[in-house]
């Protein structure tokens, strides 16, 4: 290592420092109950709060499948405790479409850059470096739950919903919960303004089964079951839901007309969800519900005409609508391909206002004077989905303040994911401010 190396690995705050490390964990989760496991994870981070003078708890759903837990008292006991969440798995990663090595670690351009630095052990690390600055500055005003889940990239499964499922006391006198995919910075019309993620749309992973006869690769044969999921796979691929607004995405398209200058009842929603730029990638897709394709199976040899063919499709629609869309897939397709549930959660649409949503507001005003906060809806999942079979309202707020050019909803799990080192910084600080206040 040169001098110049010694003199940068010494200027990072140890919230870079913690993220490096985290990633540098291969904690992968393919699905499916198939992972390199977050154990190794689990314990790092478990040593990282007795060293605060905690007493956390590790609870393994399956062998190398570990979360941990621990509780800060607070000072005023009379408030309800917030869940303050993050997960330790990560999506896989293909090395060679990589610049860098994804499980590396890499600081370069300003930046942290490997599978996880966004989604989200850089939460993570900003879980246990803020806490640090409350602990060391009296304590947070209320109790907190401290929660570092397994198994959040396939849907919590041997994470957050074991612990909900099995462990609720884990949660008493929790009524809040903030996490990931929300708080950072947009910016539009050359104005930054952050993100809070309020709600999610439901999680619907389906399989869709086409079954036929089985054949020489050469016969003439009308019953193919990969013909019959092609056109499946392919209407499904295709179909245009319309576009609808919830409370928090009217409330959202109405902030940021006023900040485009426009008037949303003549500018339709999606035209100004796609002026926002990159940002622009999360927002859209929370106007209508998606059904996409994602996996296909079928087959084992060049010459064989197999009897069954699979495929994924990965619906997210909107809170209480899964069966109705669900039906509308099936009768789209006919008969001939069944639809079978993998999995299913539910979605959250949590108040626009209140108490945590003005101390939001008031820490990160605190850190970018005069920057707005606005609600929006997440297209995608996080753990908060678990806490609310707990009646725990989740929010996403993971701040984060980014380059203006910066395509951030791209990170997540996108090629070369990577985040400001600066960002870190600031986002502990916030972090800080709200877990001091709140």
């Amino acid at each position: 290592m040169t001098e110049a190396q010694n003199d940068a690995e010494f200027a990072l705050d140890e919230t870079a420092i913690i993220t490096r490390e985290l990633i540098q964990m291969n904690t992968t989760n393919y699905g499916d109950g198939v992972s390199n496991g977050e154990t190794e994870a689990a314990e790092y981070v478990e040593a990282k709060l007795r060293a605060l003078g905690l007493e956390p708890q590790l609870f393994d759903a399956a062998p190398g499948r570990t979360s941990v837990v621990a509780r800060v008292a607070g000072r005023n006991r009379d408030k309800g405790a917030l869940v303050v969440h993050g997960h330790l798995d990560v999506v896989p990663a293909e090395p060679e479409n990589w610049s860098v090595d994804p499980f590396g670690g890499v600081i370069k351009d300003g930046m942290i850059w490997g599978r996880g630095a966004v989604d989200m052990k850089n939460m993570d690390a900003m879980i246990l470096t803020s806490l640090a600055d409350v602990l060391e500055q009296g304590g947070p005003e209320r109790n907190l739950v401290i929660a570092f889940f397994s198994d959040e990239e396939n849907g919590g499964i041997f994470g957050s919903h074991y612990l909900v499922d099995n462990h609720p006391h884990l949660f008493a006198g929790a009524t809040e919960a903030i996490s990931e995919v929300g708080g950072y910075s947009v910016t539009v019309n050359d104005k930054r303004a952050y993100l809070l993620q309020t709600g999610e749309k439901a999680l619907v992973w389906a399989k869709l089964v086409a079954t036929g006869t089985a054949a020489h690769g050469s016969r003439v044969l009308e019953d193919n079951a990969v013909t019959k999921l092609a056109r499946a796979v392919a209407a499904i691929g295709s179909i245009q839901w319309p576009v609808r607004l919830t409370d928090t995405t009217e409330a959202l398209i109405a902030s940021l007309a006023g900040m485009l200058g426009v008037d949303p009842q003549r500018v339709g929603p999606e035209e100004i969800a796609l002026a926002t730029g990159p940002a622009g990638a999360f927002i859209h897709a929370s106007l209508r519900t998606t059904s996409n394709p994602t996996m296909l199976s079928a087959g084992y040899k060049h010459n064989v005409i197999p009897d069954r063919a699979e495929a994924r499709i990965d619906i997210r629609c909107f809170p209480g609508e899964e069966a109705e869309v669900v039906a509308q897939l099936q009768a789209l397709i006919g008969d001939e391909v069944q639809i079978e549930i993998s999995h299913q959660d539910v979605g959250i649409e949590n108040p626009v206002t209140g108490t945590l949503v003005d101390a939001v507001t008031a820490a990160l005003g605190k850190h970018d004077p005069g920057a707005p906060v606005l609600p929006y809806l997440l297209a995608a999942g996080t753990d908060n989905k678990a806490l609310s079979k707990l009646d725990i309202a989740g929010y996403g707020f993971a701040p984060l303040k980014l380059p203006a050019d910066l395509d951030f909803p791209a990170m997540f799990h996108g090629v070369d994911e990577r985040v400001p080192l600066d960002a870190l910084v600031f986002g502990r600080a916030v972090l800080t401010d709200l877990l001091l206040d709140y």
